[in-house]
């Protein structure tokens, strides 16, 4: 990993809600601080690895194929630029402190894991000439090869992309995603870093996305620990499983570093479980027209293949869909192809996120599956069903189409007249053939 550095200022990105002076003060406000940080943690990680004779390594024996590629200490070194550059380079004030804190939580967690179980890499370099010679001769003079796993260098460079890959379009963003590829091949064709470093930094990468996301809320923000006693035994299976997927990745990688790949569902369950713990649907990071964020995407692909798998499991010999009332069906998650039957999917499911090229109208109300939505959030997709009727043809689904979606439906019924009651309105929707499981109060009349 090299010392983040402030590189010349380009073109402002001006906003109409903060001048650039005070973005760019901002920024150079971070840099003071994340500059000397570096420095001071991650040179004591490497000094104290150093003092360690029991330091180890994980390295395929294929590893040894990989050449050793002089030049490409450019493209390597060249992330210090984008550094400081990306923090110059934003339309808000809140925009650099969320790259900042992006930046910040790489390298805690990086540094926290060269404290924990240093790893050392196993490659000499060949003695090297000229303006490569040069600036590995740099590097060499306080970089030490005890910075491992996770690669601080791919965790930063999975952030730097992702803020220049919204602002470089046409020609200029194929150009960044080649040189961003350059720059993560780099780190092996340098020698600086041994293949399982890659995939553990760029996890990293993408949590530190997540957890300071370029829109919406942030996943923490308001956190409260729920006091709904299901939600909390909910949050602690979670919490349990993602414990036990880190410990197989820790236990495993003692005999065979691919053990290490169940770090991915560990940090995609215990994200689900602070879901459930308090946070919400927001984890999910999903937007109103049923899209997530790159981060989302990668980190809970593993939770997402798991109630993919779940729902089939469970719907397999039921109808996607079934008609309910004027226009209105309730269905599972839908293929693009049953998606396009409709003229809008109201999705419920926060967890899942919208196929791949469906053309229909598409609106998420995110919640989360197994607990009763919020007020507001039952009104909102309330209020969008009636809407959605004047489009054509509405699916109203959730991941199996049992609870969300059958109690938005309910809802929905009970709310312009077609139902009396959501005892009635319940009765209705299982007359329907398809299991639902709503709360239905005791007291409440048929």
């Amino acid at each position: 990993m090299v010392l983040p550095v402030l590189g010349p200022a380009a073109a402002p990105v001006l906003s109409a809600r903060d001048p650039y002076a005070k973005i760019v003060l901002r920024a150079a406000l971070w840099l003071a601080f994340l500059a000397p940080f570096f420095y001071a943690t991650y040179g004591f990680a490497n000094w104290l690895a150093s003092q360690r004779d029991d330091v180890g390594s994980i390295v395929f024996a294929w590893e040894r194929n990989i050449p050793f590629i002089a030049w490409t200490i450019v493209p390597y070194w060249s992330i210090n630029l984008f550094y400081g550059l990306s923090l110059l380079l934003n339309d808000t004030k809140r925009g650099v402190d969320r790259l900042a804190g992006r930046y910040l939580t790489a390298q805690i967690v990086a540094v926290a894991c060269f404290l924990l179980f240093p790893l050392t890499a196993t490659f000499v370099r060949p003695q090297t000439s000229g303006l490569p010679g040069f600036m590995f001769a740099v590097l060499g003079g306080f970089d030490k090869p005890f910075n491992q796993a996770p690669s601080l260098h791919i965790a930063l460079l999975v952030i730097i992309w992702d803020h220049w890959r919204c602002r470089l379009k046409g020609m200029a963003g194929i150009v960044w995603h080649v040189w961003c590829l350059l720059i993560g091949a780099s780190v092996l064709t340098t020698w600086q870093h041994h293949v399982i470093d890659i995939p553990t930094g760029a996890l990293l990468g993408f949590f530190a996305l997540w957890l300071f996301p370029r829109n919406g809320e942030l996943p923490f923000a308001g956190f409260r620990l729920t006091a709904d006693p299901k939600a909390r035994r909910l949050a602690l299976f979670y919490a349990l499983v993602a414990a036990l997927a880190l410990a197989g990745a820790v236990a495993g990688a003692f005999v065979s570093a691919l053990w290490l790949i169940l770090l991915w569902p560990a940090l995609a369950l215990a994200i689900v479980a602070f879901g459930y713990a308090g946070a919400g649907a927001k984890v999910f990071q999903k937007t109103a027209d049923g899209s997530v964020s790159p981060a989302s995407r990668v980190l809970l692909l593993p939770h997402r293949l798991g109630a993919r798998i779940n729902a089939w499991i469970w719907t397999r010999r039921l109808p996607p869909h079934v008609a309910i009332a004027d226009c209105v069906f309730l269905g599972r998650f839908p293929t693009v192809a049953e998606a396009g039957a409709f003229g809008t999917v109201i999705d419920l499911a926060g967890e899942l996120e919208r196929p791949h090229g469906v053309t229909c109208r598409w609106t998420a109300v995110a919640m989360v599956d197994l607990l009763p939505p919020s007020p507001a959030a039952q009104a909102q997709a309330v209020a969008a069903i009636e809407d959605a009727r004047s489009h054509g043809t509405v699916l109203v689904c959730c991941a199996l189409g049992f609870q969300r979606s059958a109690g938005a439906v309910a809802g929905w019924l009970v709310a312009t007249g077609r139902s009396p009651t959501l005892a009635q309105a319940h009765a209705r929707l299982a007359a329907s053939g398809r299991p639902v499981l709503l709360r239905i109060a005791m007291d409440e009349p048929a």
